[in-house]
């Protein structure tokens, strides 16, 4: 009976086999690099292409010591290494232990001399980039109808603003049809005068992103007067339509975040401005209520009946202090006529003439105090208490009184 083996132990043998054949252990092979990928452990896995063939390569973080460039896609390089099965797959791959350039790729080389031409041309110039509109209402997406690209640009886009309209072009993104099928996709969305379009597709080597390094699409891009963000490939995968393209995102959902604004983000925002509008319009209003005040008061005060009733209260007080001041001065001017009326009484004559004294005056009324005055027959009238009493001069006679001492 014939034996039957398992898939493990046929893999062994055959690792077996790659691992006596000294050859193997130690070659250099000469290739193009393609889908080249730099993984985040450190290791670096790409293909190695020739027209007839390929074959997988991994170079381990511990060897790329020795690796004095970065990898893209067309270069020439050659890898020197062994050629080993991977058991658990049962894949063969080259273990790079050594890399060298050997000159860039045809395709590289067309891509580094058109990259050059359109620079020169002035393509690339950012004052022919357009800007991104910040609120789209209509978006244009020119890439293949399925696959992860348009996916993700359709999820994140709708979880952004779920009010977008996404108008898709089903594109053919690689091979001969690519550069046509993309013209007339960009042409498209011209005509639907979207707000925004977005040109790209997923990863992929060289060979599959090249429609978008086209000149071609390259002008149609450049020419199209709708804003265009570019989203091809990975982050590492550069394009010809990534420099001519109004913006450039380093993936897809990347693309769909440049393109659409949040709206949640612009809700909060719009929010906030409420907030403060309404805080500045209550602080004004305040103001002005403060002024109104102000201004009430000052009217008040400058009223003419506020006018009239202070000066009525000023003429108030100054009849109250004109009638203190002439109740002060008549009670003084009482006060002093009292003392003079006391100082009258004193050399008052009647007063005299009731203490027992008299005194005489000539017939005009003027008293008599001298003798000089009168003389022989004068008539002369005296007063006395209770009375007036007319004589005439006999005799006058000159005597001198004594006056007592205190």
């Amino acid at each position: 009976m014939q034996n039957v083996y398992t898939v493990a132990q046929v893999n062994s043998y055959i690792k077996n086999m790659f691992t006596q054949d000294f050859m193997l252990q130690s070659l250099s092979v000469k290739g193009e690099v393609s889908n080249c990928k730099y993984h985040s452990s450190g290791h670096i896995y790409f293909t190695l292409k020739d027209a007839k063939g390929t074959i997988a390569c991994v170079m381990f973080a511990g060897n790329r010591g020795g690796l004095k460039f970065q990898m893209k896609e067309g270069q020439q390089v050659v890898v020197n290494g062994s050629v080993d099965v991977y058991e658990r797959d049962g894949k063969y791959q080259l273990y790079a232990r050594e890399i060298k350039q050997d000159g860039a790729g045809a395709l590289y080389e067309h891509f580094e001399r058109l990259k050059l031409e359109l620079e020169e041309r002035g393509m690339f110039s950012g004052e022919y980039k357009q800007p991104i509109p910040k609120y789209v209402r209509t978006l244009g997406v020119v890439t293949a109808p399925t696959g992860a690209a348009v996916q993700d640009i359709i999820q994140i886009a709708t979880r952004r603003n779920p009010y977008v309209q996404i108008i898709l072009y089903p594109a053919i993104v690689q091979g001969d049809m690519a550069v046509p099928s993309i013209i007339n996709g960009i042409h498209a969305m011209e005509r639907y005068q979207v707000d925004t379009i977005i040109v790209g597709r997923g990863g992929g080597s060289i060979e599959d992103l090249w429609a978008f390094n086209e000149e071609a699409v390259a002008q149609a891009i450049f020419d199209c007067p709708i804003p265009i963000i570019s989203a091809v490939g990975h982050e590492t995968d550069t394009t010809i339509a990534d420099f001519v393209a109004d913006l450039r995102a380093p993936t897809p959902s990347a693309a769909a975040e440049l393109a659409v604004y949040d709206v949640e983000q612009l809700q909060e925002k719009i929010n906030e401005y409420a907030y403060t509008l309404q805080h500045l319009c209550r602080n004004r209003i305040g103001g002005f209520r403060n002024r109104l005040e102000h201004y009430r008061m000052q009217l008040k005060y400058l009223s003419p009946a506020n006018q009239i009733r202070e000066k009525r209260t000023y003429l108030m007080k100054l009849e109250e202090t004109l009638q203190n001041d002439m109740t002060q001065k008549i009670a003084d001017k009482r006060h002093k006529m009292a003392i003079l009326i006391e100082q009258m009484n004193g050399l008052s004559p009647l007063l005299k003439l009731n203490q027992g004294y008299s005194y005489a005056a000539d017939k005009e009324g003027r008293t008599i105090s001298r003798i000089e005055q009168v003389k022989p027959e004068d008539e002369l009238q005296v007063y006395v208490k209770n009375g007036r009493i007319l004589t005439k001069v006999v005799e006058s006679r000159t005597i001198t009184w004594e006056v007592p001492h205190e």
